[in-house]
């Protein structure tokens, strides 16, 4: 019947009971998550354990999709292609060690390592119409608007796990392109930067008016910032910054610090420096003095006791005492003269150059403090005479451009091609 067993006959053999044989061991699923892409930081920091020996033997498993990490940006969202492939280009940049990353039509993306322009590693040239995605596609709609109708645009952006970077959307030849400067998260002191403690000191000043000048690209902005950073932890003060864009944040230590940006937070330099002075600040940052009303406000600020700092893009000292006095009106030079010798604290001249064996870049620096001589020859319009007091001033602090360019060559810093072409007088360079 089916219902019941049929009983074995003694005469059929009996079968003997089937044990199946033991399986091999699975490894366990692992509770940590694929890497992210190339490129990208892993969000956890909890390290990824080695795999048991006995799962090393188990058949491969194929490994789950890797979760895409989009950051959030400042600006509102652009197209995909803006927020993928220009997103990588920065982080390469950032990675190998750049201080710059320019987007231009029928090149591969180049970057500026160590002063020197090259062209980013296993990139292919990029075409008019993919260089205007990528930058178009990081603006939001209000930045499109104001570029279509200036065709100049300056802003900042950052990318979580990326960096900061300030922008310069430009065009060229009618295609759409941008110039990225890599800004650092970490502001460093003065003297990591290869600056002389002099320059604290006069972080440290009450009011008169302290200037940093050098061509684009020689750490003006990075000298700066860590001024700031130094009154910011040592001075319970208010600082006010107006800046174009907006480059390093600052977090308040014993400082409480406003940085207001340029066609954000203010229409220009002159209108903030306008109302500046009923902020009661203590301690005023001009991003750059570009022009006669916002040089002429902050000599202005400097007078009413402020501690004033701010940039100029001048090669040395000396230039920027004329710099600063040419750009008014003749029949205001002699009160500009006034001013200025009266309020001046000290003109920081510096450039950047390269290490041999591209090893990174060294700060080239010219000082120039307001004594009692270097005030006079303001006030009185002798301006020629201010090489000489910087030359015989050593032991006050003072350093001309050669003699530090000399010293940086003798220690090895730069090579001799360097500093002879970055000498004013480079026929007396050996007997300086």
């Amino acid at each position: 019947m089916g219902l019941f067993p049929r009983k074995s006959s003694p005469s059929e053999p009996t079968q003997p009971d089937f044990t199946p044989p033991p399986r091999p061991p699975v490894a366990p699923e692992s509770p940590f998550r694929s890497l992210p892409p190339a490129g990208r930081v892993a969000t956890s920091s909890l390290p990824v354990p080695p795999a048991p020996v006995e799962a090393q033997v188990a058949p491969p498993v194929a490994p789950p999709a890797p979760v895409e990490l989009r950051a959030p940006r400042p600006a509102a969202p652009g197209v995909a292609f803006a927020r993928t492939d220009l997103e990588s280009m920065l982080a390469e940049a950032a990675r190998l060690g750049a201080s710059d990353l320019h987007l231009t039509r029928n090149v591969p993306p180049m970057i500026r390592l160590d002063g020197r322009l090259i062209p980013m590693p296993d990139r292919a040239d990029l075409s008019p119409e993919a260089v205007d995605r990528l930058v178009r596609g990081m603006l939001s709609p209000e930045q499109l608007r104001r570029f279509d109708e200036q065709w100049e645009l300056d802003l900042s952006i950052e990318y979580q796990d990326v960096g900061r970077f300030r922008v310069n959307v430009h065009k060229q030849r009618g295609t759409t392109e941008a110039a990225f400067r890599v800004v650092n998260d970490v502001i460093k002191p003065l003297r990591q930067l290869g600056l002389p403690p002099v320059v604290e000191e006069f972080a440290r000043r009450n009011s008169g008016l302290f200037l940093v000048t050098g061509p684009t690209g020689s750490g003006k902005t990075t000298t700066l910032a860590a001024i700031i950073d130094q009154i910011n932890h040592e001075r319970n003060c208010m600082i006010v910054t107006v800046e174009d864009p907006i480059e390093y944040i600052h977090t308040n230590r014993r400082a409480v610090i406003k940085q207001r940006e340029v066609t954000s937070d203010t229409h220009g330099f002159v209108n903030a420096l306008r109302h500046v002075l009923r902020q009661d600040p203590d301690v005023i940052v001009v991003g750059e003095m570009r022009d006669l009303e916002t040089i002429q406000t902050a000599l202005v600020a400097a007078e009413t006791g402020h501690m004033v700092f701010s940039t100029l893009h001048t090669p040395d000292a000396v230039q920027t005492i004329d710099r600063i006095i040419d750009v008014f009106p003749p029949h205001h030079q002699d009160q500009t003269r006034i001013q200025l010798a009266n309020t001046l604290q000290a003109v920081l001249a510096q450039q950047l150059l390269p290490i041999p064996g591209n090893k990174g870049r060294v700060v080239a620096y010219e000082i120039l403090m307001a004594n009692p001589a270097v005030r006079k020859t303001i006030r009185v319009s002798k301006t020629e005479q201010l090489m000489t007091i910087i030359q015989t001033s050593f032991d006050q602090g003072m350093i001309s451009m050669d003699k530090c360019l000399k010293g940086l060559y003798l220690q090895g810093r730069i090579g001799f091609d360097d500093a002879i072409t970055r000498c004013k007088f480079p026929e007396s360079f050996d007997q300086i």
